[in-house]
């Protein structure tokens, strides 16, 4: 995570490569970096999307993710010796939960990170937790693994997508890392699974033993290194969440250094000294080595603007903004009714109104409001003990509006930086890198 080089000698024939692998919502990408941070190979494959029905319900087959891996490390192996591969870490989607049996078996299709179709085991949640914790909501892991239990009496292990993938590679299926644990329930603050669970019935050998992202998990197995074509030496690091890696990616460092992504959502996270766990503001923390990793994620977001205009419709649109003016309209731009951050409201209504008749001055009013909740935001985080902001980095779709960012700046009143890298699978390769000192 330091300054990016100006220039790195060519890599040597035997040196050490540190592989990061990202498995998103519809694909997997792999990225390979040296010891100075430059990199030396990447490879992307696509994957089916999840099939989304009624109720909520968003699944996946676990197995689609090895065979991404598969194909990915495969590419990957064109560019690069993959003997060459010291370390490897995974990232993937939060609360993305799958059931297994003891040995890592599958038992149902996993339960993607935006499957809200555990509403009733939800609601059991809510009677026994803390207000604070992050286990809250039908989308929570906890959640989700309650609803399977009563249905799969052979439940052995509960692994979120990165830990399974891990424990894959490694044969080791007992580790799961601080950083997805968080939507399971686990005291991050305390470093250990509460005493509340038990009122759920749910045991530690399910969930398993939390170490923090970067340490060791094992040695990639004997099955594992031959499929994938990794040396048997080939250590392997506990993961992370994507957001997590994409954080690590960009280089912020320091106190009050935020990141901003601009996707379909808005996602603020800034580096604090102190957690923060705020659930009337939708406000949670992750550890991030000896500091914490505060924010929260907005319904607010790149979706909004989609709904209104084409992609080519905001670049033309957004040349005929002066950033330096206000809009003088008043938006709120959400999609459908509610809000989980900078204040956790379901009944927030969307504020779209009033709508002028000419196009870019809606597209102004809306790049607004989004600012002013990206605003909000960072002075919610101030106002309840993060550090003040210095700087922010932003990724995502988002990030190549530069009349977007001008709106910002004006707003935020804060230098903006540039991020190292804007990509999750770089933040797991420096945890890879990390593993090997």
């Amino acid at each position: 995570m330091d300054a990016p080089p100006s220039r790195l000698p060519p890599l040597t024939v035997t040196a050490p490569l540190y592989l990061g692998i990202d498995f998103g919502t519809s694909g997997c990408r792999a990225l390979a970096i040296d010891g100075e941070g430059q990199v030396a190979a990447e490879a992307r494959v696509p994957m089916p999307p999840p099939h989304r029905e009624g109720g909520g319900e968003s699944r996946q087959d676990p197995l689609l993710w090895w065979e991404a891996l598969e194909s990915v490390t495969a590419r990957l192996w064109e560019e690069i010796p993959a003997k060459r591969v010291a370390a490897v870490a995974i990232d993937g989607t939060s609360a993305t939960l799958v059931v297994t049996d003891g040995e890592g078996k599958p038992l149902t299709e996993a339960w993607m990170y935006d499957d809200a179709s555990a509403t009733e085991a939800a609601r059991r949640v809510a009677s026994v937790i803390p207000a604070a914790s992050a286990a809250h909501g039908p989308t929570s892991s906890l959640a989700k693994l309650l609803s399977l239990l009563p249905c799969h009496p052979g439940i052995r292990h509960a692994l979120h997508q990165a830990e399974w993938i891990t424990a894959r590679l490694t044969g080791n299926l007992r580790l799961r890392d601080e950083n997805n644990a968080l939507k399971m329930g686990y005291d991050i603050v305390e470093r250990r699974w509460p005493d509340w669970l038990l009122e759920l019935e749910v045991t530690e050998e399910v969930l398993g033993q939390v170490r923090p992202p970067g340490t060791p998990a094992g040695r990639a197995s004997t099955d594992a290194a031959a499929r994938l074509g990794f040396d048997p030496a080939t250590r392997v690091a506990c993961g992370t969440t994507d957001s997590t890696a994409g954080f690590l990616a960009t280089g912020a460092v320091g106190l009050g250094e935020a990141v901003t992504s601009l996707g379909s959502t808005l996602v603020l996270k800034m580096i604090s000294d102190r957690p923060l766990f705020h659930p009337p503001s939708g406000i949670y923390s992750h550890r991030l080595g000896d500091r914490w990793l505060v924010g929260g994620a907005s319904n607010a977001g790149g979706a909004v603007l989609e709904r209104f205009f084409s992609a080519e419709e905001m670049a033309r649109l957004s040349e005929r903004i002066d950033p330096a003016q206000p809009s003088g309209l008043d938006y709120y731009p959400l999609l459908r009714p509610g809000e989980r951050f900078p204040h956790a409201d379901p009944r927030l209504q969307p504020r779209l109104e009033p709508r002028p008749a000419e196009p870019e001055r809606f597209l102004h009013g809306l790049l607004e409001g989004l600012a002013r909740i990206e605003a909000e935001g960072y002075a919610r985080l101030e106002a309840l003990g993060a550090p003040r902001l210095r700087s922010v980095r932003t990724v995502g779709g988002g990030a190549s509006n530069h009349t977007w960012r001008a709106i910002r700046q004006r707003l935020l009143g804060v230098p903006f930086r540039e991020p190292r890298h804007t990509e999750a699978a770089y933040g797991a390769a420096l945890l890879a890198r990390g593993l090997a000192g």
